[in-house]
């Protein structure tokens, strides 16, 4: 049985999580947003990307880069579901919403996490976005208003809701 499963799980609260870095590093994009999403460790999301991705859990490689399988598979092992709510990745990237000045002027949900590609340089970066507060590994881990959030007009690749899963 994974370690993580032998604790007690998270309780749901209307409360957001702040992601607990318990590395001693700077932790990367997709283990901060799982944290904040599930309130466990950025180590056991770390250890529980590293067993999806069949890395020798002893090795303990940094988790520098996840895809869409790695978090998904993660939030899954966790009690979560992921799922792809809109794909801009039709279109040409300067038409694409940006999350401040499209995507967040959408109705939307305030009860529900969603998980966010965005474009971020030449490369893709992970943010959740709850209500009108969004958490990343720029904030820290912390939670903070989109408004105030330094990277609000980056270009959005895909969205993703996020919601516990049903247990039957």
């Amino acid at each position: 049985m994974p370690p993580a499963l032998q604790e007690a799980p998270t309780r749901l609260s209307s409360s957001l999580h702040e992601a607990n870095n318990d590395t001693g590093r700077t932790a990367f994009c997709g283990p901060i947003v799982v944290s904040a999403i599930t309130g466990y460790s950025v180590s056991k999301v770390e250890d529980e990307i590293r067993a999806f991705r069949n890395i020798n859990r002893e090795a303990k490689p940094i988790v520098k880069g996840t895809y869409t399988e790695d978090v998904a598979a993660a939030l899954a092992h966790y009690g979560y579901a992921m799922q792809l709510k809109d794909s801009y990745m039709n279109r040409p990237r300067k038409e694409r919403p940006s999350l401040m000045g499209g995507w967040m002027q959408k109705p939307r949900s305030p009860w529900i996490h969603y998980v966010i590609a965005l474009h971020v340089g030449k490369e893709g970066h992970w943010v959740v976005v709850k209500g009108v507060k969004v958490c990343d590994t720029y904030s820290d881990g912390t939670w903070q208003f989109v408004c105030d959030w330094p990277h609000r007009g980056k270009r959005i690749m895909e969205v993703y809701e996020v919601r516990k899963a049903l247990e039957v």
